[in-house]
Parts: structure tokens; sequence; C-alpha cells
């Protein structure tokens, strides 16, 4: 097929019908992992019943996913760039989705667990490589547009995931919710090799920090263990020794990426201040909601009496709000920096938690959880767009993919911890009825606090300018090198401290 345009490479003009297909690929191919993971919360009362499995076993099913996922996804980034994109792409097109039939046929609730390990590490090829196709496929001139109409059609699978995972558990059964990644996973396979350009690896293979995964991998896994089975069946010889070990594979990781020569967590990033108070922030805001977005669905379900779907769609204007609002956010960050939106930001979202503690068995939902999911969107809206855009103004162009993919592990392993620890915080193992919504309420009270303590990363360690569009007099010559479509006069004020 021949090519629309020639750029450094990328030869796809986004206007044009292939280049609408590359952008249905990678959204196709995010679209299936965000959607899962969001489905998979609300089938998870129905999936518990079915299984004859407790919390826990329902916190491996969300964790195991989360584990592999993120301790893998800079492995996966790395994988793309040493084997092509585009290969790495499909291959992880291949292992999310057969993984997907098993995780479906699952007999019970370890070998869920397992399938659900095995599907983590498809998305941790399939996640990176979905974004970098863009970068490979299309001309500089294009990337900005692909990538915003990338994250606004993500944000719509990412909505659709709860409605469409509650009515398939509603009418059908839980398993249907990993079924639906076939034909998903078809249609992506046919845009991918129909139209993404087969890209050159510009990596060596070689090159990956292999040592460093598999110690991100254990560590992580180990303390996950530990805070998952200690409380659900006492602190006995295994989870100690699982924590220990934990924590001894993390101290290795650290010494593994200080001495590796291509590490995969480039420890130097950190020297900047900025980045650090962005993924600090990052860390507690994404605890906070993945606790609620665990913990809340179930209590919905199990002890409010909702339907799957109807608990689904009970955080549908979180997404709503935040698709609607980004983009005047960003504006508003470009006048007044981001740091005032994101010590705003979580701390509203900090009340949205804060008020969702109201629910109680016969409250109605415009009483007692719309005002806590408005609050709670309103904060997201104010935090998640300037944080993407401190994270990669913080560092280098060179090392925005990285960067990125940082945030990107930083935000889902703050996920992981939270399935596995916010449940103990709140003494919800074994606990049903009013006393697990009693333990929820705890464990809510807890996130809102992080939250704040989110807010205050943010005030304490941004600088005051982060963000902020510089305008300055122009200076026109008739020789300008300026961009076609660029406006003069405006800068980008990135703190690299």
């Amino acid at each position: 097929m021949p090519s629309d345009t020639s750029s450094g490479g990328a030869s796809v003009s986004y206007a044009s019908a292939r280049g609408r297909g590359v952008l249905l690929a990678s959204v196709l191919g995010s679209g299936m992992a965000f959607l899962d993971s969001t489905a998979v919360n609300v089938a998870l009362p129905a999936l518990g019943r079915e299984l004859h499995t407790g919390l826990t076993g329902l916190q491996w099913a969300v964790d195991a996913y989360l584990l592999t996922l993120g301790s893998l996804v800079l492995t996966g980034g790395a994988l793309g760039d040493a084997w092509g994109q585009r290969r790495v792409f499909l291959l992880g097109v291949v292992g999310f989705t057969a993984m997907s039939v098993l995780c479906g046929l699952a007999p019970n609730a370890w070998t869920l667990a397992l399938f659900r390990a095995a599907q983590g590490m498809g998305a941790a090829l399939l996640v990176p490589a979905s974004l970098a196709l863009l970068r490979t496929s299309f001309p500089e001139a294009d990337r900005q547009r692909a990538v915003a109409a990338w994250a606004g059609l993500s944000g719509v699978t990412t909505a659709l995931g709860p409605l469409l995972g509650g009515w398939l558990v509603d009418v059908a059964s839980w398993r249907l919710v990993f079924f639906l990644n076939l034909p998903l996973a078809a249609l992506t396979a046919w845009a991918t090799l129909r139209h993404v350009p087969d890209d050159r690896p510009t990596g060596d293979a070689r090159k990956l920090d292999l040592a460093g995964s598999v110690t991100a991998a254990l560590g992580l896994g180990g303390v996950i263990y530990a805070l998952i089975e200690g409380p659900a069946h006492g602190w006995s010889v295994a989870p100690v020794l699982a924590a220990v070990f934990g924590a001894a594979m993390l101290a290795a990781f650290l010494v593994i990426e200080s001495r590796a020569r291509n590490p995969m967590l480039p420890l130097g990033l950190f020297r900047s201040r900025t980045f650090s108070g962005a993924n600090l922030t990052t860390l507690t805001v994404y605890f906070a909601l993945g606790g609620v977005g665990f913990l809340l669905i179930l209590a919905l379900q199990q002890q409010l009496g909702y339907s799957a779907l109807a608990a689904g769609a009970s955080l549908l204007p979180i997404t709503v709000m935040l698709l609607l609002l980004s983009p005047l956010v960003g504006r508003l960050a470009g006048r007044i920096g981001a740091r005032p939106l994101m010590t705003a930001g979580p701390l509203l979202a900090g009340v949205g938690m804060a008020l969702l503690t109201l629910i109680h068995r016969g409250g109605s939902y415009v009483g007692t959880v719309l005002p806590g999911v408005l609050v709670l969107g309103l904060g997201l809206s104010l935090t998640v767009g300037p944080l993407t855009a401190v994270v990669l103004g913080a560092v280098e162009d060179r090392h925005a993919g990285i960067a990125s993919g940082v945030n990107n592990a930083v935000a889902r392993i703050a996920g992981l911890l939270a399935v596995a620890l916010l449940p103990l915080l709140g003494g919800l193992a074994n606990k049903t009825g009013d006393a697990f919504l009693a333990g929820t309420r705890e464990a809510l009270w807890v996130s809102a606090g992080l939250c704040v303590l989110g807010a205050l990363c943010s005030f304490l360690l941004l600088p005051q300018d982060v963000g902020r569009v510089k305008r300055e007099p122009s200076r026109p010559s008739p020789r300008s090198t300026a961009p076609p479509g660029s406006r003069p006069g405006l800068q980008f004020r990135s703190q690299r401290k």
C-alpha cells in the first residue's frame, strides 16, 4: 500500500483513510485493556458467587492483572523499541485475547487469578505499543491531533466498560465480560495488519533490563501476597516470609536500576523535584481512586442492592466530567500554571470521597452517592490533565517516553496497592453486611486523607509557575524557522529541576 506522506520514517497522513485505520487499531487495542479493567470491577460480586470465593479471591482477580501490568509495562515499551511497535502490538493483542478466553472459562478463583496475571502480561505489551503506533505511523505535524483523538476515544471506552460489563452480568454471565474481547481483538488485528505500517526496530533486545523486570515483579508479588493473604488467613509463616522476600526483591530492584547500563526505571529522573512531586501526587491520588473503584462497587451491589448495571453507571458522571472539562482545564493550566490545579484537584477529590461515606442501606443514589461522585469528578478533572503535562514537561524531550511510562506504571501500582491494602486498613477481611459497609466507609476516609496528602505534595514540591504558558513579545523575522501553524510569542515554561 502506498504511503500518504513521508516524514522521518512516519508515512501516514492523519486525514487519510489509512490514518483513520491506524487510529482505530490504537484505540481498540488500548481500549480492550481499559474496558476490561473497569468492566471486571462491576462483575466481581457475580464472579464471587459463582466461584464461591470471598474478598480475598476478588482481590486477586483484580490485583493479579495489575501486578504484571504495573511491573512489566516499562519492559513492554522497551520491547516495542527493540522488536518493532507493530509486531509487539500484535503479540499483545493475541496474548491478551487468549488469556481473556481462559479467564472466561476459569473453573475457580485461583485459576482465574493465574490467567488474569497472564492477561496482564499481554496488556503490558498492548498498552505502551498502542500509543507508540501513533508516533511511528504519523509524521510529527499530525501526532498531536492523533494523540488528542486517542485520548478522547480511550476515555469513551473507559466509560463504556462499567456499563457494558454491568449489562452483560445482569442479562447473562460475568464470563461474557472476558469473551467480549474476542470480536474487539479480531477488529484490532484486522485494522493493524491492513493499515499500520511495519516500523523498523530502533532499539536492541540485548539491552532490555530483564533483571529489573524480574525483581520488580517478584518484589511487588511478595508484598501483595502478604497484604492479601495475611489478614484473610492470619499472619502465619507464609505471608511473613512473602513480605520479607518481597521487600528484599524491591531493594535488589533499586540496586540493579542504579547500576544498570540501560535501566527500565532511570532513577536519575527522580532528581527532578517536579518529576518526583508529580509522581508522588499520582501515587496518592490513584491509590485512593483504585480503592473507590474496587470497594464502592462491591458495597453498592452487595450491601445496597444495586444491580451490576446500576453500580457500573453510578460512577459514569466522573468520566463525563473528565471528557467535558479536560480541554477547559488545559487552557486554564496554561494561564495560571498547573500547581494551583494540582493542589485544588486532589483536595476536591478528597472531599468527594468523604461525601461517599454517607452511603447507607436505604439511601437514594441522588442523596448519598451522586454528590460525592460529582465532587470527585470535578477534582479529578482538575488533576489528571495538568498532571500528565507536568510529568512530560519535567524531563528533557528525549526522556518523554520513559517519563510517561514511569507515570503510567506508578498509576497502575497505586491501584494494585490500594486493592491489597485498603481492605486491610478498613478491617474488611471476612466481614459481610453492615460490618463490611462500615469498613468501606473507613477505607473511604483513608482514601480522602491520601488525596489531601497528594495536594500537599503538589503544593510543596511543584514550582509555582510550572505548566504556565509565558507570553513574550514576538520578533518577526523574514527568515523565521517557526513550524507551520505555530503561534509566535508563546512559550511553554517547563521546569526541569
